[in-house]
């Protein structure tokens, strides 16, 4: 799909556990241009979110699972970016452990992180309203020795564009997550940075698969 980034120049609450854990990605979301003040500066930026499903055990032995039987999950957001210094671009290197060319860094298509698995390392960390969250502190390729052993997807993939926004996906999200992808420009009627993906691809529900999972990308 066209989402492509770039070097420009609900009630079954449970926190996830700190440790190393097993995760494969299986959503991706375009939260849009978002207004985003730092030091007093206000810029638009394009923003995405990554999600992974959870596998394994806590160090107290405790199934990574929640009370429905799902596994646990835990997300990330970025701005879209493949600039040097980007946050994104630092973490993709990471977990395919080799940094990216600059022909790959001129337009990555992060829909191939789709099925691909990694170790995540989670920490606890406390917000400025005193509420504990956990957080992913690093993340690195799944080692050589369990990718004949992977544990088997669970949640369906899904990757959701605003490009061609699909109103039945979206009504499954949580509140705020809906509430900050109406917050975008797009959303308001705007147009989008220049950061964003090119167009003519809808959002989609992909098949459960781990095409990428040894090499991700």
């Amino acid at each position: 799909m066209g989402f492509v980034v770039s070097d420009t120049g609900g009630g079954d609450f449970k926190r996830v556990p700190p440790g190393v854990h097993i995760g494969r990605c299986f959503r991706l979301v375009d939260l849009g241009t978002q207004e985003e003040t730092y030091e007093g500066e206000t810029k638009l930026m394009r923003k995405l979110c990554i999600y992974w499903e959870l596998h394994g055990e806590a160090e107290d032995g405790t199934p990574l699972m929640l009370d429905s039987g799902e596994p646990m999950t835990i997300w990330k957001e970025f701005t879209a970016s493949l600039g040097k210094k980007a946050n994104l671009r630092a973490t993709l290197e990471a977990w395919r452990g080799k940094p990216f060319t600059d022909d790959e860094a001129k337009g990555f298509d992060v829909s191939k992180l789709i099925g691909a698995y990694c170790m995540l390392n989670v920490t606890h960390k406390q917000s400025q309203a005193g509420k504990t969250y956990a957080a992913i502190s690093s993340i690195t390729p799944l080692p050589a020795a369990m990718r004949a052993h992977k544990p088997a997807p669970v949640l369906d993939n899904l990757v959701f564009d605003l490009d061609d926004f699909n109103a039945i996906a979206f009504e499954t999200f949580h509140e705020k997550l809906k509430e900050h992808i109406n917050n975008s420009i797009e959303r308001k009627g705007g147009t989008r940075s220049t950061h964003a993906p090119s167009k003519g691809h809808a959002e989609r529900e992909l098949p459960v698969e781990d095409e990428f999972a040894d090499i991700p990308f």
